[in-house]
């Protein structure tokens, strides 16, 4: 295997980690307005929790048609490829993929995006141990931002455990629905020796009560001096809720 396919393969696991947050202190360690703002982010999050629960409850199933490009620009040569595919969501924790079309090279396609397909799967296997929770992530409020007439909280987010589709970075919050709205991150440990630094850039919008993914786009340079790019575009969603 030449070491330009070694960089592309080992991108894979990078750019999965791309595509998939309540400060712990003393009362004598910090100051009055501190201490408030970091309770007061605890009281956001607590919400945040119960109304991802309760979204998680009503939303039985989803399709939705996906468009996968990536692109690796470098030494020897620049390539890409781009996958059109077909999800299905299944309550509480099933995930499936219909490839509808392929084109470009079958380097990426194979041992990128396909690979890509196979980590979501798995992952959603198991939703809790990469959730944005208080038991996977420390959570610091510390902004507020006024976007379009609508307030979003803005946390830093930390990895409480070492795994491997965790992240640290930034998370912007709906103050009405209590609903992440983006995240903008980097993976909390670099899986490969070839990456130099990856960035995620990550979207949510609204269908119904729901706030799904609409878009990914996650940049990686390669040590060697190259840059891995890698979008994901979700298309409009089909859902099916249960009604209480």
């Amino acid at each position: 295997m030449s070491h330009h396919s070694g960089r592309i393969r080992s991108s894979a696991g990078v750019l999965f980690c791309l595509a998939l947050i309540a400060s712990t202190t003393t009362l004598g360690e910090v100051d009055s307005a501190s201490f408030h703002k970091s309770a007061r982010g605890d009281q956001i999050v607590q919400r945040m929790m119960e109304s991802n629960e309760k979204r998680a409850q009503a939303l039985q199933h989803y399709t939705e048609d996906r468009h996968y490009k990536v692109e690796y620009r470098g030494f020897p040569s620049n390539i890409a490829a781009s996958m059109e595919v077909e999800a299905t969501y299944d309550a509480p924790s099933s995930k499936s993929f219909r490839i509808l079309s392929q084109t470009g090279s079958k380097l990426l396609i194979d041992h990128v995006l396909k690979k890509l397909l196979e980590s979501e799967r798995e992952a959603a296997k198991d939703p809790g141990q990469n959730a944005l929770t208080p038991e996977n992530y420390t959570f610091t409020l510390v902004d507020n931002e006024l976007v379009v007439d609508k307030e979003l909280y803005v946390f830093q987010v930390e990895p409480r455990v070492n795994r491997k589709f965790l992240y640290r970075g930034r998370i912007w919050v709906d103050a009405s629905d209590y609903a992440v709205v983006k995240i903008e991150a980097e993976p909390a440990n670099n899986p490969s020796f070839w990456i130099k630094r990856t960035e995620i850039r990550h979207t949510y919008s609204k269908t119904g009560d729901f706030w799904l993914p609409e878009r990914n786009q996650s940049e990686s340079k390669i040590r060697v001096g190259g840059t891995a790019i890698l979008t994901i575009d979700y298309g409009a969603y089909q859902v099916q809720i249960t009604h209480s």
